[in-house]
């Protein structure tokens, strides 16, 4: 593979849980829901919005109440979030590497950049990521292909060329939507869960796995 394309949550860090007590708390203690753990992962991708509108309907919050909201969330989120923040285990060697190989990386995230940068910039690796796509840098989400092809055009590698690393089931469909062949961490689900993607090559719990050394 020519290029590197990663998720963030749950892909270089482990914090897929935080961002489900976040999300329940605002859903259920703020905005008056009963949704279950379960019911609010399941619907836990995209946009903050989209997330939103999935569960409340398209009628219940304006724009800019949307906007506030989603902001809100990952204030709650980070700090909760913060003292835990780490790279997944072997992942500081592997970007390293990779860096010096010359391999060009992309993050392609459903992220703010608010929480990107809170990331790259927090445990310094922003110097390894040619190209970073978030939220706001496209109109559809996950499993929408946009995102890992705009990661891809602004590497200028071909889509093809591309391999992602990913931890949800809807990430790695975007993936195959684009042509590109993914990566696994389980962090967040299950291989069974993917069982309907022809496009895995491989399930790792982390970066020390000997099918990730054998990437780099």
């Amino acid at each position: 593979m020519n290029a590197f394309l990663f998720d963030l949550n749950g892909t270089l860090i482990h914090d897929m849980d935080y961002h489900t007590q976040a999300w329940q708390q605002l859903l259920n203690e703020d905005l008056g829901g009963q949704f279950t753990r379960e019911e609010v992962k399941h619907q836990m991708y995209g946009k903050n919005q989209e997330v939103l509108v999935r569960l409340f309907g398209p009628d219940r919050f304006s724009d800019e109440e949307m906007t506030r909201l989603a902001v809100e969330k990952e204030k709650r989120y980070q700090q909760t979030y913060r003292p835990h923040l780490r790279l997944l285990p072997g992942l500081p060697e592997f970007l390293a590497r990779a860096h010096q190989r010359g391999i060009p990386m992309a993050i392609g995230s459903a992220a703010i950049p608010f929480n990107i940068d809170f990331v790259l910039d927090t445990l310094d690796i922003r110097r390894y990521f040619t190209a970073i796509v978030s939220a706001d840098d496209v109109t559809i989400s996950k499993p929408h292909p946009e995102t890992f092809l705009k990661a891809a055009a602004q590497l200028g590698v071909a889509p093809a060329s591309c391999l992602v690393f990913e931890d949800v089931p809807k990430g790695a469909e975007a993936a195959l939507n684009a042509g590109m062949q993914a990566v696994i961490l389980t962090t967040t689900h299950e291989p069974a869960e993917f069982a309907h993607l022809p496009n895995i090559r491989h399930f790792a719990p982390d970066y020390t796995d000997a099918f990730m050394q054998g990437l780099v």
